[in-house]
């Protein structure tokens, strides 16, 4: 089964005689286009563009398959002809990428005042690393990204910084963490742990930092919700690392600071490459929902 947006993409290629002007059409950047080209010919079995200097051009197997693409698209656009007295006007959709943290409080937060407010719109969400999240962004597979920020790029601009997403330690209120402000990660796994799935980014990024430089955590359980491990350690379940902004102040639970040099994030907002309706309001609902969060957090300190 072919992909009717590689088909449309492959015809707009033929038609300007290279893959960046055919690109462009759709639009998709430049490196999410030949990726897809390629996968085309892969799924095809057969060289359907020529490389040149100067463009592309198609091979024999690209004219044919050229020709049928074209029929096939114009057989698409006669169906939605027949259907559209029939069909209701198609609300507007954004897509937004960010990692577990912002995933727990400051995106549901924000969604509940965006979407009561703009029934036009609808918002589709996925969780990814901030490394995934970027790509994606560059690619213009997505409209707005929330990633931690990284130090090399200097301080983020204010209106793109959200929130911060400084790692802390917790633990059941009067347990091992009673009057201690900062501990070291070393010293946080010599003692029974909470964490999340394998494949959650927040997990990810811990086991990246930690490496061999500590002794292996004895993990009583793993979450697929950062609420669900706050829900564990307040049991006394075990401790663990969570961000700061994530930990509501009413549950009572001690809190210490992760001593460890990368524990210390700030998540921002990201832009996409194309500017979709819609973008900017729900960019301002996810500020007010960062505002809400940091007033929490200053409240708690």
């Amino acid at each position: 089964m072919y992909d009717l947006l590689d088909l449309r993409l492959f015809v707009a290629v033929l038609d300007e005689g290279s893959i960046t002007a055919g690109a462009d059409r759709l639009p998709l950047s430049l490196p999410s286009a030949s990726a897809r080209i390629r996968a085309l010919e892969a799924r095809a079995g057969v060289t359907l563009l020529a490389r040149g200097r100067r463009g592309v051009r198609p091979t024999p197997a690209g004219v044919a398959f050229g020709r049928r693409a074209r029929e096939a698209l114009d057989a698409l656009g006669r169906l939605d002809t027949a259907v559209a007295p029939y069909v209701a006007p198609a609300a507007r959709r954004l897509t937004l990428v960010a990692g577990s943290s912002a995933m727990e409080r400051l995106v549901p937060r924000a969604l509940v005042a965006f979407l009561s407010t703009h029934a036009e719109v609808d918002v589709a969400l996925l969780e990814r690393s901030t490394a995934d999240g970027l790509r994606l962004l560059a690619d213009g597979e997505v409209d707005l990204g929330i990633v931690i920020a990284d130090p090399r790029d200097g301080p983020p601009a204010p209106g793109d910084r959200l929130v911060d997403d400084s790692l802390v330690v917790i633990g059941a209120a009067g347990g091992v963490l009673a009057g201690t402000d900062r501990v070291g990660f070393a010293e946080v796994a010599e003692h029974p742990m909470v964490g999340l799935a394998v494949d959650a980014p927040l997990q990810a990024t811990l086991e990246a930092n930690v490496g061999d430089r500590a002794p292996l955590a004895r993990l009583r359980g793993r979450a697929a919700r950062l609420g669900t491990v706050v829900d564990l350690v307040a049991a006394g379940v075990g401790l663990a690392v969570v961000p700061r902004h994530v930990v509501d102040p009413g549950r009572g639970l001690e809190v210490s600071e992760l001593a460890e040099p990368w524990a210390h994030r700030t998540l921002v907002l990201r832009r996409g490459t194309r500017a979709r309706p819609g973008v900017e309001e729900f960019a301002a609902a996810l500020r007010a929902a960062a505002g809400h969060d940091a007033a929490s957090v200053g409240a708690e300190g």
